[in-house]
């Protein structure tokens, strides 16, 4: 049997990922978001995520945005898992200009996580949310937010100093405004996605 772990993006779940299940030919197993513990490391929490896999196991780790660079931290602890990241990046170098300027300002510690679910508009407009089903699942995903959790998934993807992470297969939208194709070719680039 072939598996696909499916990982979603920074504050969101498994409802991400409920256009793409239906077209995976293999058993699907979301990897949910774990509570992290204080100061946690992003490889220390991709090990605690990683312990529901077997080692063995071989199949592909999908993650989106954030849940891409978790991924690509897991694979490198479960080898025989080949990771496909959907709008998000490869490794620490290909952080967007706009990402490492709010990293050098330190502007993320400014503004609550929660203060996304009172200006919605602003982050359909960013995370390229287009029609009326899209942006009511946003603000539904907007809404379950744990601000805990949340809090140190931007510090952790800010501050994430990964390279080399092994191979990997990376799908980016051509109007992707988080992870915008940047000067590495991506290996497929959708017309249109965002």
């Amino acid at each position: 049997m072939f598996y696909f772990y499916l990982i979603p993006g920074l504050g969101a779940d498994e409802r991400v990922f409920q256009n793409l299940r239906p077209l995976l030919r293999g058993e699907t197993r979301i990897l949910p978001w774990l509570t992290p513990e204080p100061d946690e490391s992003l490889p220390g929490y991709a090990a605690r995520m990683a312990a529901t896999i077997p080692p063995e196991q071989a199949g592909l780790l999908v993650g989106v945005s954030f849940g891409g660079m978790v991924g690509l931290e897991i694979s490198r602890l479960r080898p025989r898992l080949r990771a496909v990241l959907v709008s998000s990046i490869p490794d620490a170098s290909c952080l967007p200009p706009l990402l490492r300027l709010i990293r050098l300002t330190r502007a993320y510690r400014l503004f609550p996580p929660q203060w996304l679910k009172l200006f919605p508009r602003a982050g359909q407009w960013y995370f390229g949310v287009r029609n009326g089903a899209e942006y009511r699942l946003f603000r539904q995903i907007l809404r379950d937010m744990e601000p805990v959790y949340t809090r140190w998934a931007i510090h952790r993807l800010l501050h994430w100093d990964s390279t080399d992470v092994g191979r990997n297969t990376q799908i980016l939208g051509t109007h992707d405004r988080v992870f915008p194709p940047g000067p590495a070719p991506a290996d497929y680039l959708i017309r249109g996605g965002g």
